[in-house]
């Protein structure tokens, strides 16, 4: 049964329970009339039923860090602690020794607006999406009863947005000219642009491809694994080490090539390596060495691109499926992910301007009527 005592102007309202035959209380003081000191003392009583109910009030970001290092990040690639380390350092500078029953919806709507000010919409619902489902959490900790992320308004600083940076149709028939261009073997770099540009597989999907990995027959590409670069190892899609966020078992897949590709790739048989990209010094070249190939190409062909790199192509590969005219739901099979939404977002810029097209497509259409 609740305690209900009046301190001064003010009510507070206790309760209590046993957990490991011990008895544990939960006390909290401030309210304006004894109905509403009931009504939270009710509340408690409720979750006491739940078996959802504690007597910790830890500080919020410390609470954070305690969530993430055990259930988001082990495992995890370098990126994601990171992702998570920079919140908590965010949550630890704007609520400095704040307890979660502090934090309510309107000082984290004003935190999350400060926030949005000087970041992309990517980033702004990345960071909402984490705190929210340690919030989530804490309600099952029995920390809160209520999500102070509900019902938030996100903003965002558009200047920000990331634009993913292609080329064009012709500039790739240009490259890919230039990179066949007195071609050989030992010029590994050249084979992994050319296999980007016509596959549109992750770069670590190339580095540890294998010849028993495609099937000429057919004309396909079976890919089943990756290379890690956190823990500098090939990671297999179908074993229980699938943990990242953002890839899972849809990286698993087929994908059709064309015979020029092949023909193309078949040239790599003469260094006589299980793996096809293995240099001549008996090592894979690093994104590093393919930059540099890469660049250099694009110098050569006059092509100003800053920042363009070799996981650029693959966004070129997109670009060109969805200006052709491929539909989505087989762009999201070819590269791995998830679902389309996953395509959607990333590709969010360029089917803003295939849309802008196709705008300018049906108004000629109805200027000839």
């Amino acid at each position: 049964m609740a305690y209900i005592k009046k301190r001064g102007t003010t009510w507070s309202a206790q309760i209590s329970w046993y957990f490991n035959d011990k008895r544990q209380y939960k006390t909290k003081g401030g309210f304006a009339t004894k109905r509403d000191a009931q009504k939270w003392a009710n509340e408690m009583e409720v979750a006491k039923d739940e078996e959802n109910i504690s007597n910790q009030d830890p500080i919020f970001a410390e609470y954070f860090k305690t969530w993430y290092e055990t259930f988001k990040t082990p495992g995890k690639t370098k990126t994601t602690k990171n992702r998570y380390s920079f919140i908590y350092k965010l949550l630890k500078e704007k609520f400095p020794n704040q307890k979660m029953s502090k934090i309510n919806r309107l000082k984290y709507q004003k935190f999350m607006n400060w926030y949005g000010a000087d970041h992309a919409k990517d980033t702004v619902y990345k960071t909402h999406g984490s705190i929210r489902s340690c919030a989530k959490d804490a309600i099952s900790d029995g920390i809160i009863r209520k999500n102070f992320t509900d019902r938030i308004n996100l903003t965002w600083n558009a200047e920000k947005n990331r634009k993913i940076d292609y080329l064009n149709f012709a500039q790739v028939q240009l490259l890919v000219n230039s990179l066949l261009d007195k071609i050989k073997p030992t010029y590994i770099s050249r084979y992994m642009l050319l296999t980007i540009i016509y596959t549109g597989m992750r770069p670590g999907e190339i580095r540890v491809l294998t010849w028993n990995d495609i099937d000429f027959k057919n004309k396909e590409i079976h890919i089943t694994k990756s290379w890690d670069y956190d823990k500098s190892k090939i990671l297999n899609y179908d074993s229980d080490e699938i943990n990242k966020e953002t890839k899972n078992r849809s990286s698993t897949r087929v994908i059709a090539v064309d015979q020029k590709l092949l023909d193309i790739l078949l040239q790599l048989k003469e260094n006589g390596t299980e793996r096809l990209f293995i240099g001549p010094d008996g090592t894979i070249p690093s994104s590093s060495a393919v930059n540099k190939t890469l660049r250099k190409q694009l110098k050569k062909l006059d092509i100003e691109k800053d920042g363009f790199h070799f996981h650029s192509l693959r966004h070129t590969h997109v670009a060109m499926l969805l200006f052709k005219g491929v539909d989505l739901y087989s762009i999201s099979k070819r590269l791995g992910h998830a679902n389309m939404s996953t395509t959607a977002k990333r590709y969010a810029y360029m089917l803003d301007e295939l849309k802008q097209k196709s705008d300018k497509q049906i108004i000629n259409i109805l200027d000839e009527i």
